[in-house]
């Protein structure tokens, strides 16, 4: 097994942190859920390994693939079984070049809007912000190909969001970098939480789509530090 660059370990230990920022916003449960980050300047990501335990992941079991999900030979961790979603993973970096993180959560609140085949209106100020309009369901589909990484780039692509509620599934987002992507689960299960008792309460109260355009441009461009504005 040879040295792996620089660029490889950085983005190990970056994504092994993140997933326990999952634990700790209490996204995932038992083994379920993954973070993955692209390398920089390579065609290989790093993704959690099949059913290992969020308390014994450890950096070197993180596995290298390729964007086709191939397993890098050779790799740290390339004896392991990597995620069931690898291959989602792989679709959405393969389509969405300026993609470079993208996260996988079951989540009790947004699981169930996914469970409905509902989208999260944009009801909130915070979700104008972070989502520029509503959280959109994505399509049905099931693991073990690449189908759910088309149901998110279908959904995507084009669109403000970086969360998508997949069909009777759950959320998947997708950021610039694999902070990014954790943030933006994060702010979707607060927005599916909160719709959903805000609704429970009475009528929720729509903001015009011009509001939630001028609130969406602030918050991308003039909100936070200059270096790293959205975070």
């Amino acid at each position: 097994m040879h040295e792996e660059p620089v660029a490889v370990a950085a983005t190990r230990a970056e994504v092994a942190r993140l997933h326990g920022e999952l634990v700790r916003y209490g996204l995932v449960v038992w083994t379920g859920g993954n973070v993955s980050g692209r390398v920089p300047g390579t065609d290989w990501f790093l993704i959690k390994p099949s059913g290992v335990s969020y308390d014994d992941l450890a950096a070197d079991d993180l596995i290298l693939c390729t964007l086709d999900g191939a397993v890098v030979p050779g790799s740290l961790g390339s004896h392991r079984a990597p995620s069931s979603d690898t291959a989602a993973h792989a679709y959405v970096y393969r389509e969405l070049p300026e993609v470079g993180g993208v996260v996988h959560t079951h989540s009790t609140y947004a699981v169930a809007w996914a469970a409905r085949g509902e989208e999260i209106p944009c009801v909130l100020t915070g979700m104008a912000d972070e989502f520029g309009g509503p959280i959109p369901v994505g399509p049905f589909a099931v693991i073990g190909d690449d189908s759910i990484g088309r149901g998110i780039v279908e959904t995507l692509r084009g669109h403000r969001s970086r969360a998508v509620l997949m069909r009777n599934h759950g959320p998947f987002t997708i950021g610039v970098d694999a902070q990014d992507a954790v943030k933006a689960a994060v702010m979707c299960e607060d927005a599916a939480r909160t719709v959903h008792v805000a609704r429970e309460a009475g009528p929720l109260i729509p903001i015009p789509q011009g509001t939630i355009d001028a609130l969406y441009a602030r918050y991308q461009n003039v909100y936070g530090q200059s270096t790293d504005a959205r975070r």
